[in-house]
């Protein structure tokens, strides 16, 4: 193996931010490469500031090099002006850790968290010389992997990417590594024999074992070409976080990088079903982390990184059953030490209370945000986000009443069957935050905060055709010229932006060419507003022959083919279109944490629990506590949810 270092280093006098580059954060490792050592490379193929702090990223990290038969290093997508100068100087993508070339490594994994990075992912396969069509690559090519919650639609990639792991990483890693390392102790042979062991590791899913038909523009069938390769892929889940006390160092950059803190996962999983959100409907069923190791994991984060703020991180932070005694525990720790900010990020507006906003209030304050997600009552119930405007000002008085000065709310627009009135109540809201706001300070302000709403695989909402781009412009103008009175601001994604992450989130094996196309045009670094170009996009839709409104504004019929069908994310297709219809009724569902089991598919059909650190739910946040809980709250969770699939 070689080390790039002193062919590198002339070059970053010539690039912005040049510590991107260097590595050197505490916690990082320089681990030793041997023949008997599967090697791995995680990249985020984003800038460094947004890679870094990406937990998955850090926590296989620390798993892989623990091992005695693997070592991990990290990459980064390089900026624009590194790549060019990399590019005229015939360098090639290299590891942060030992500035290692990336052919180097056996294993190129990539964590995809956002649809948009994909032409970042060709690019930076092309920049480690590695062929970028799976289809072209030889047994000597490292293995390009991909995992994180966009690969739950693996199509759009499935030419260049080897293999997909669906679900939770912890574990299945481990299964790869030992059957690469076989691989490699046999001599790297034929590679598609070592992509069909691959397809036999539950929760990996290698796209060349399988065949694609079409009828016209319509998708029939994804098949597998083999018997013992797996019809239907089942994601991987680790059953308790009690067991993955990860990241133990988290790593601290030596530049300003996104979310600058402390972070703790608190739990995965969650269970209100919010209709429009995959993460929720995926990462099922609930796993809270134990309180006291939550607490274990802040304290010694935050001793070993310096950090002067932790954020307890989660779907629903504030929906962790144990959340006030937690925050409590965590200011009392730091009593005395000069102040540790405490954020929770992704609020649920009825589940937080006086309690805990007193709590956070002795440390020092930052912003609040809370998503109520749409305008109106109407509205929530359709999208199942069963939060009440007296919940919403109850939360909004809490914070203000307790110290805060601002408050962000984040709304979705262009949602199933929503109305102008629905998309004009987010303005009132935000109006009426404000005058809340106005009782306690004069300085009182509130953000609205818009998107335009992507529908998702595997939700209930995968049936649903976006709105236009230009049907979400007119309704942010709608919202920007009522709110012109008033002292509520208003910020919005680009609509054009959400139009192409629909292409990427709904499309087949065939959008993998148009990704090519927007790549090779110079179409790299998509997440990032000065770099977009809608145009890129159609333009590679019209050389493909595909029509955009096809993938991105058409409705889905019952008994049509998804191009995701064949993953599984545990959730019965039939409990999904139900919820779907259910919305259509503006029918709500009560979270099933605390109620009677709806049999989605995920606990009764994995064999998986809910697991929360304590049996009485949040206050606030139980939605009907009672029907399952009664006077039996000393009981676990885990049990009585067990006891309440096996009724059914």
């Amino acid at each position: 193996m070689s080390d790039l270092w002193p062919r590198l280093e002339p070059l970053l006098a010539r690039v912005e931010k040049p510590a991107r580059y260097i590595g050197m954060e505490r916690g990082s490792r320089r681990p030793e490469h041997g023949p008997d050592r599967v090697a791995w490379l995680l990249l985020y193929p984003d800038a460094y500031e947004v890679g870094l702090p990406n937990q998955g990223l850090q926590i296989l990290y620390e798993i892989l090099n623990e091992r005695p038969d693997a070592v991990a290093e990290r990459a980064y997508a390089p900026w624009v002006d590194l790549e060019a100068e990399l590019r005229a100087h015939g360098l090639p993508l290299f590891s942060v850790d030992t500035h290692r070339p990336a052919s180097d490594f056996d294993l190129l994994a990539f964590n995809l968290s956002a649809e948009l990075v994909a032409t970042n992912l060709l690019n930076c396969i092309d920049l480690a010389g590695v062929p970028v069509r799976a289809a072209e690559r030889g047994a000597h090519h490292p293995l390009v992997v991909a995992g994180g919650h966009c690969t739950y639609n693996p199509e759009p990639l499935a030419d260049f990417v080897d293999a997909f792991v669906i679900g939770d990483g912890e574990e299945v890693i481990s299964e790869i590594t030992e059957v690469v390392g076989a691989w490699k102790r046999s001599g790297r042979g034929n590679r598609e024999g070592v992509l069909r062991e691959l397809a036999t590791v539950p929760g990996v899913y290698v796209p060349s074992l399988y065949e694609v038909e079409y009828d016209g523009p319509r998708l029939v069938a994804i098949t597998p070409r083999y018997p013992d390769v797996p019809a239907v892929v089942d994601k991987r889940t680790v059953a308790d976080l009690a067991d993955w006390p990860y990241p133990k160092e988290q790593l601290v950059p030596l530049i300003e990088v996104v979310h600058d803190r402390l972070n703790v996962e608190l739990f995965r999983g969650c269970t209100r079903g919010c209709r429009f959100c995959q993460a929720g409907m995926i990462t099922r069923p609930v796993r809270e982390r134990p309180l006291e190791q939550a607490r274990t994991m802040v304290a010694d984060g935050l001793r070993r990184s310096g950090y002067d703020e932790v954020a307890l991180t989660s779907l629903s932070s504030a929906d962790f059953s144990g959340i006030e005694g937690l925050v409590g525990g965590i200011v009392d720790d730091q009593a005395g030490t000069g102040g540790v900010s405490l954020s929770l990020p992704s609020l649920r507006v009825d589940a937080f209370t006086v309690g805990v906003a007193s709590r956070i209030q002795e440390v020092r304050r930052t912003g609040l945000t809370f998503a109520p997600e749409a305008g109106t009552w109407r509205m929530r119930q359709v999208i199942n986000k069963l939060v009440s405007e007296e919940d919403l000002y109850s939360a909004v008085d809490a914070a203000y009443s307790q110290g805060w000065r601002r408050v962000k709310l984040y709304f979705l627009i262009g949602l199933p069957t929503e109305t102008d009135a629905d998309t004009l109540g987010i303005a009132e809201l935000a109006r009426n935050v404000v005058a809340i706001g106005k009782q306690y300070t004069k300085g009182a302000s509130a953000t609205a905060s818009v998107g335009g709403f992507v529908p998702k695989p595997h939700t209930p909402f995968q049936w649903f055709g976006q709105n236009s781009v230009e049907e979400l412009r007119r309704k942010v103008s709608l919202l920007r010229d009522d709110l012109r009175r008033g002292n509520a601001k208003l910020r919005w994604h680009d609509p054009e932006a959400s139009f192409a992450e629909g292409i990427l989130s709904r499309g087949d094996r065939r959008i993998g060419a148009v990704v090519e196309r927007v790549w090779r045009a110079g179409g790299t670094f998509q997440e990032w507003s000065e770099r977009f170009d809608l145009g890129r996009w159609l333009d590679a839709m019209a050389a493909e022959g595909l029509d955009p409104d096809w993938y991105v504004t058409r409705h889905r019929t019952a008994d049509e083919p998804l191009p995701w069908d064949h993953i599984a994310a545990g959730l019965h297709r039939d409990f999904l279109w139900n919820d779907w219809q259910a919305a259509l009724a503006e029918h709500g569902l009560p979270d099933c944490r605390w109620t009677p089991c709806y049999d989605c598919g995920v606990c009764t059909g994995y064999a998986l629990e809910h697991v929360v650190a304590s049996p009485v739910p949040p206050a606030g946040g139980s939605q009907g506590t009672g029907q399952v809980l009664g006077d039996q709250a000393a009981v676990p969770v885990r049990f009585l949810q067990r006891q309440v699939s096996r009724a059914r």
